[in-house]
């Protein structure tokens, strides 16, 4: 089964930026849909970005739209989140996962890291 693990969470300024990466394990690896999703003390997880296997279309959150780009690099079994100009209510557990669905409907599935912690200071 797919393991996946996140890195690059840390603690930034507001208005920097941050790159996450997740690595997942098996070759197969690029025929899962997949996404970012985040969770913030005392909040429920909520769905951050998502991008497909079959032409890497993407799709994200509106809280985000304009300033985290998703991308993958099947070749390294990799899925990455750029984030720019961050702000303090990004500060969360963001982890990446499979995903089903897509838009409004997208939802996490099968598989899903434990996370890393990004913090935006003020």
């Amino acid at each position: 089964q797919v393991q996946l693990v996140e890195s690059g969470g840390g603690l930034v300024q507001a208005g920097g930026s941050l790159r996450l990466s997740c690595a997942a394990s098996g070759r197969t690896f690029s025929t899962y849909n997949m996404g970012w999703f985040r969770q913030a003390p005392g909040k429920e997880r909520e769905f951050v970005a998502a991008i497909g296997y079959v032409t890497s279309s993407t799709y994200y959150a509106d809280s985000v739209k304009g300033r985290f780009t998703i991308s993958r690099d099947n070749a390294k079994n990799t899925v990455y989140l750029q984030m720019d100009s961050l702000k303090p209510e990004d500060t969360a557990v963001y982890s990446c996962a499979t995903t089903t669905g897509w838009g409004i409907r997208i939802a996490r599935g099968n598989y899903w890291g434990q996370g890393t912690q990004v913090t935006v200071s003020s």
